[in-house]
């Protein structure tokens, strides 16, 4: 019983300061949505699943882009969300809880990776060639980061990618006062050296690289957006992700990247892939 009145005390606490947020940033939802709320505001650190092969607590990491992908820019915790998240639900035949869960993830995954051209090559048992020497741009030294040199984007990208960060800059003064932010530390690699690199470590197959990389194509670009200290700034650790989506360069690239032909990769936040029809 004291256990039990404990988690509804929790509860409560959770859903007044949710509430107390979203008043603040006029994000007040319907009050029929407060027990999905309630539901959302227990669940969001303490969820214990597993969406990409590992172990994670809670789903703080991917609230940006499903904040994005539901329009409504309100705490998870709030009704508000939660009934934006029903409409999201409800338009993939799902059951419009407004309730975060596994299976709502999975649909959010599978349109995000719909969205990824190389994805899509790859479902149909395609590994793209990489662009021709000539349509290959080098970055500026001020646009690589030191940890992890790269040289080389295909042209478009690369004019795309500068277009960004202008905007990023200009719009953002938080990522203007770092120009470490949004610098990039991988772009086009070569499928051979690639190959080689990863036959030496033996995890062609792994998240970190892949034996057909989408880098091959030379418009996949992986961004700085911060990094928890002690950790890479790749690291898939949970807590690592998590810190990343916390940042302003994170949370602005969600927002605004597809304004410059880039889509993201949800479970990786400093990936992102160029598609083409920005504006």
């Amino acid at each position: 019983m004291l256990r039990l009145l404990a988690v509804l005390a929790l509860g409560l606490s959770l859903l007044t300061a949710a509430t107390a947020r979203a008043q603040a940033t006029d994000c007040t939802g319907d009050p029929a949505w407060a027990e999905a709320a309630l539901a959302n505001a227990l669940s969001l650190n303490t969820l214990s699943w597993t969406p990409f092969n590992q172990a994670e607590t809670g789903w703080e990491a991917y609230v940006p882009i499903l904040q994005h992908e539901i329009g409504v820019k309100c705490d998870p915790a709030g009704g508000a969300f939660a009934a934006g998240l029903a409409r999201f639900q409800a338009r993939y035949d799902l059951p419009p809880t407004g309730v975060f869960d596994a299976a709502t993830f999975i649909v959010l995954k599978g349109v995000l990776q719909e969205r990824r051209p190389f994805v899509m090559a790859r479902v149909r048992n395609e590994c793209p060639d990489p662009p021709p020497l000539n349509q290959l741009g080098y970055l500026l030294p001020e646009e690589e980061h030191a940890d992890r040199l790269t040289r080389l984007l295909r042209r478009d990208v690369l004019d795309a990618y500068r277009r960004m960060v202008e905007a990023a800059r200009t719009e953002v003064p938080a990522i203007a006062a770092d120009p470490e932010l949004l610098q990039i530390f991988s772009g086009f690699r070569d499928p051979e050296a690639d190959a080689a690199r990863c036959a030496q470590q033996g995890n062609c197959d792994g998240v970190r690289r892949a034996a057909c990389s989408p880098h091959r194509t030379g418009t996949a670009i992986d961004l700085y957006v911060g990094r928890m200290a002690g950790m890479d700034v790749d690291s898939t650790a949970p807590e690592s992700r998590r810190h990343m989506s916390r940042g302003p360069a994170y949370q602005w690239l969600v927002a605004n990247a597809g304004r410059f032909g880039f889509r993201p990769y949800l479970y990786e936040p400093w990936h992102w892939e160029y598609v083409g029809g920005g504006g």
